[in-house]
């Protein structure tokens, strides 16, 4: 995506003003998606020639060495032809990058740009869930020292589990003896002191 501001608010001054590798192609790109979906409105967002239904389905970018077909809800879409070959790691965005029309497969686009206009027209999908993270397990020289002082255990017992987690994790992975033994003398004194594991420096 261009996060540039937008050079023009008027498509066909942003076609006329692309860059003359890009040009061309976009040009094209742009006559093929009003001839396949007429019903998209054109517009400039973010420097990029935007269509849009409900919300926005698909843009255009012109760049010096490519163009870019941006699809909004692409992850969602059946890209059985692989024509999307770039933003593949995004949540939702995916691309295509273009060097020549001609690497372009338009039997394969034209039921993509179809089925991102028909997706568009439904509800987006709820964001997937956060992965829940595995419990940490206390180590038992953790358990033996809050044993030993009351108010930290008090204080850590009164504690958020993400909270707890931060103390039973910096306590967890620490590699040598002369580690493991500072840490635990930092986690009691914060904890008795009545500090989170962000606030442990103030002891």
């Amino acid at each position: 995506m261009d996060c540039r501001p937008s050079r023009t608010k008027n498509p066909d001054h942003w076609i006329e003003t692309c860059p003359a590798f890009s040009k061309s192609i976009c040009e094209e790109l742009r006559e093929l998606i009003f001839r396949w979906e007429p019903d998209l409105k054109e517009s400039i967002k973010t420097n990029m020639l935007t269509f849009s239904g409900r919300k926005n389905v698909v843009a255009l970018g012109a760049y010096a060495k490519d163009a870019e077909v941006m699809f909004f809800r692409g992850a969602e879409l059946n890209d059985a032809k692989k024509l999307f070959n770039s933003g593949l790691e995004n949540v939702s965005i995916r691309d295509i990058k273009l060097k020549s029309l001609d690497k372009l497969d338009r039997a394969a686009f034209r039921p993509l740009l179809h089925a991102a206009v028909q997706l568009d027209k439904q509800p987006a999908l709820p964001k997937p869930p956060k992965a829940k993270r595995e419990p940490l397990l206390m180590p038992p020289h953790f358990t033996e020292a809050l044993k030993k002082n009351r108010a930290a255990t008090t204080f850590f017992d009164s504690l958020k589990p993400t909270y707890q987690r931060e103390y039973i994790a910096w306590n967890t992975f620490v590699k040598t003896p002369e580690a493991k033994a500072r840490r635990m003398s930092e986690t009691i004194a914060a904890l008795a002191a009545g500090l989170k594991w962000a606030q442990r420096k103030l002891a």
